[in-house]
């Protein structure tokens, strides 16, 4: 899905930079891309460009939380041990921490991966994070989302909501597009 909003809006001129972690997809054409291998480093390089851009579009399904220790080497098992217990640590919230920038704040956009209650989760995290919109899909739909070429998605902002329905990501990429500049701009 990033990678489609990404290059709906370098399409219609607009300067676009592109954090990825680890996949297999062609940077589109006019992207400036910034390649990264875990959710922190994606903190730190979002942090690092984001007051450099008006609208930030944080899509990533970057996972809550992280080992809080990595092992140099192969862990091996231990002689009548038949369990591992690893401690995770919370990966910082990327989109919240751009949407609480007091200086730069760029118009924040960020995405709500639910399997239920899809509304009442995406206004909470509208609300809660501060966002200027928020993009709510239904994961637990089959042949949407995920590992899918198709998405539909409903918006939702302070005073408003709507609905895109089923289409390719490159069709929502490009619908989102509009729709962020609309809000953005005030019309």
């Amino acid at each position: 899905m990033g990678f489609a909003i990404a290059e709906a809006a370098a399409k219609r001129g607009a300067k676009v930079t592109l954090v990825s972690g680890p996949v297999n997809l062609n940077t589109p054409d006019g992207v400036s891309r910034i390649n990264v291998e875990s959710a922190q480093n994606m903190y730190d390089t979002v942090m690092d460009e984001a007051a450099n851009h008006t609208i930030f579009v944080a899509c990533a399904a970057v996972a809550d939380f992280r080992p809080a220790e990595v092992a140099s080497q192969k862990m091996k098992k231990k002689d009548g041990k038949d369990d591992m217990h690893i401690e995770l640590v919370k990966n910082p919230d990327i989109v919240a921490s751009v949407a609480a920038m007091t200086d730069d704040r760029p118009f924040t956009v960020g995405f709500a991966a639910e399997t239920q209650d899809v509304e009442q989760y995406a206004r909470r995290k509208l609300e809660k994070k501060n966002l200027d919109l928020i993009c709510a899909n239904d994961v637990s739909v089959q042949g949407q989302g995920f590992n899918s070429d198709q998405n539909s998605l409903h918006l939702f902002w302070p005073k408003g909501d709507k609905a895109i329905p089923l289409a390719s990501k490159q069709e929502i990429g490009d619908r989102l597009v509009s729709e962020i500049h609309t809000l953005y701009c005030g019309n």
